[in-house]
Parts: C-alpha cells; sequence; structure tokens
C-alpha cells in the first residue's frame, strides 16, 4: 500500500492519533500553541511554516533594504563639504591630482544666479573649469594603476560609476582633466569596508577632477572617488565637514550634462590669464589658444588661484599674479537657479 504523509487525523504518518478531547501535546487546550498548532489544538497545514520563514525574511531583506537605501540617498539632508585638496571622504585611492587644489581660491568665480540656492550650469559652458595650459591637472594612468591593484575595489568603482565591467581603463582615459572654478554640488562615491558609499558633497573651486564628453565631473582626483550628478536632499541642507572662508551655500554650482557630445572644452588658465580649449579625452598636450568667449564665465580678480597648480608642481611659473596683473571683472553671465538643494540634473 502506498504510504502517505498523514492519516485521516492530520497527524503524522505512524504516529498514535491524539485522543479526543484533549489538545496534543497536553498543551493545556491553548487555542495556538506552538510546534505548528492551530486553534482547538489541530496541527497546522504543512505549508504554515514554510510560510511564516518566508514572511520572517521578507521583513529582515525589507529590513536590510531600507538600511542601504538610506545610507546611499543622502536623506538625511546632509551635504558634505571637501576642500581641494583633502582626501575626502572614503577615498578609493591615493591622490593623483598633479599640484591642482593646494592653493585654492579664497573668492571663487562661479557664474551668477538669481536668488538663492544651486545655480545650474551647462557642462559646455565656456570657463566653467579652468586649468594650466598644456598641463593636466589629473594623472589618469595613474589612477587606473590605483584601482587595477584591487579587482575587488575595481568592480566596485564601475558600479559607482554606472560603467560596464571591465571599462575601467577605457573610461577613465576618455575623460579630460580640468579643475573647478566655482564650489560645486555632486553625488560622491566613496570605498569603505570593501562596498561603494554614496553621499552628496560641496567641492571646493580649485578642485581637481575629470570631466566627460558631456562636460560633468565624473571623478576627484584627490581621492579617485566617482562622481554623478547631485540629487536633493530632504529638508534643510545640513553642511558638514571642514568649510573654508569663501563658502557660500547661495552660490553653489551644479552642473548640467551638455546636450551633446563635446569635441572639445574652453578652459581659462587663471594662471596666466589666457582663454584655450582642451579636445576631449585629452591631457593638455593638444591644448590650442582660443579668442575670449563672449558667453565665457568671467575669470574674476581673485580666482586666478583657483584651480592653478601649485609652485611646488611647476616651479618655473607664479601660482598667484600680483593684484594690478588681474584682467578687469565684468559682470558674468545669468544661468538658471532652481530652489535651494534640488539642481535640475539628470538623476542618477
Amino acid at each position: 500500500m502506498r504510504a502517505h504523509p498523514s492519516d485521516a487525523s492530520g497527524g503524522p504518518s505512524g504516529a498514535e492519533p491524539p485522543a479526543r478531547g484533549r489538545p496534543p501535546g497536553g498543551g493545556g487546550g491553548r487555542p495556538d500553541g506552538p510546534g505548528g498548532e492551530g486553534a482547538g489544538g489541530r496541527p497546522r497545514p504543512p505549508w504554515w511554516r514554510s510560510r511564516a520563514v518566508l514572511v520572517s525574511g521578507a521583513v529582515v531583506v525589507a529590513a536590510a533594504l531600507a538600511v542601504y537605501f538610506f545610507r546611499q540617498s543622502g536623506g538625511t539632508g546632509e551635504v558634505f563639504l571637501q576642500s581641494a585638496s583633502a582626501d575626502g571622504r572614503d577615498p578609493f585611492t591615493k591622490s593623483t591630482a598633479r599640484g591642482y587644489g593646494s592653493e585654492a581660491s579664497a573668492a571663487p568665480a562661479p557664474p551668477q544666479g538669481t536668488g538663492g540656492g544651486v545655480k545650474t550650469v551647462p557642462g559646455s559652458k565656456p570657463g566653467l573649469y579652468g586649468g594650466t595650459r598644456n598641463y593636466a591637472s589629473c594623472d589618469v594612468e595613474r589612477q587606473i594603476g590605483f584601482l587595477n591593484q584591487d579587482k575587488a575595489k575595481a568592480r566596485a568603482f564601475e558600479g559607482a560609476a554606472g560603467i560596464p565591467q571591465g571599462t575601467l581603463a577605457g573610461f577613465l582615459r576618455g575623460l579630460t582633466p580640468v579643475a573647478l572654478r566655482a564650489d560645486t554640488r555632486v553625488t560622491n562615491h566613496g570605498y569603505r569596508d570593501g562596498s561603494p558609499t554614496s553621499f552628496q558633497s560641496v567641492l571646493q573651486a580649485g578642485t581637481a577632477v575629470l570631466v566627460d564628453e558631456r562636460g560633468v565631473p565624473r571623478v576627484r582626483c584627490a581621492c579617485g572617488n566617482p562622481l554623478k550628478a547631485p540629487v536633493a536632499v530632504k529638508g534643510t541642507l545640513k553642511a558638514k565637514g571642514d568649510s573654508w572662508p569663501s563658502y557660500r551655500p547661495s552660490e553653489l554650482v551644479a552642473v548640467d550634462s551638455a546636450d551633446s557630445d563635446l569635441a572639445s572644452l574652453v578652459l581659462y588658465d587663471t594662471e596666466n590669464h589666457q582663454w584655450f580649449e582642451r579636445p576631449s579625452g585629452s591631457n593638455g598636450d593638444e591644448d590650442q589658444p582660443v579668442t575670449p568667449p563672449k558667453d565665457g564665465v568671467t575669470p574674476g580678480p581673485t580666482a586666478s588661484g583657483s584651480a592653478g597648480p601649485s609652485k611646488s608642481a611647476t616651479p618655473s611659473k607664479s601660482a598667484t599674479p600680483s593684484p594690478s596683473s588681474a584682467p578687469a571683472s565684468s559682470p558674468p553671465p545669468t544661468v538658471s537657479s532652481p530652489a535651494h538643494g534640488a539642481p535640475a540634473v539628470r538623476p542618477n
């Protein structure tokens, strides 16, 4: 005869059925006893325990996801300030910045906006970034070498940057080294305990970064951290970290992606007060002088130190010109200004 998993009374196969009028195991008639017993002492169906396990597992998973996304979103309203030369929070690598950031400007020259809040500027804006002609602010090959020393870290970098695995070197070599000319809001990605982190950040003017073909910052060279467009924070913006004298929450910039790929970036040489263009993906060896653009971000009399290399990096040049040699400042162009903490940028 074919064996059945349970007898007619619902008990386990081969077990003596419980006596009538009392619950199995002498449980005292509890309506919902342990061990899979239901109301009236009747055994629960076989699927009950599996469902309970699934429900408990789902609660644990949901809690873990909530913690993860809260950690990743910067939803507390905190924005971390990072000075130009500091390692910053959760650095991916050692610095690959080539002298930039050590003499950040005390008065950056951001594009002018209306009202308070973060000002969005397209990555194609002439003069949005600075640099020194024929000199790269970042050592891309060194950055690749640092990341390739740890395959797990390299994969974490690719994931945080949103690029396919195995494309790290090509991605970095396709970026353009420049320096920020305004305090800039970004979504920053660090590396801690073997996993990438995510937090909202303000990078000081003078910070060396690598930008993509749409003019958007993608890597912070002082720490090797991947960057993306900023996202709005919940509630009142709470600045954390070390500030700098020129920091003004009302003068922050967020870079919006250009409408199409850029053949080159028009930069302002803040040391020599010259305009030049740098082909996208080049390292300064193809820089060419250009006529000052009419719609460029005005240099400003004190912005010369915001993107220039340190004296130790280029000892033959003066990092800060005398005030008398600085060009006269004229009203900079106006850009859109959304509500504070909610730049009109593309979502991650």
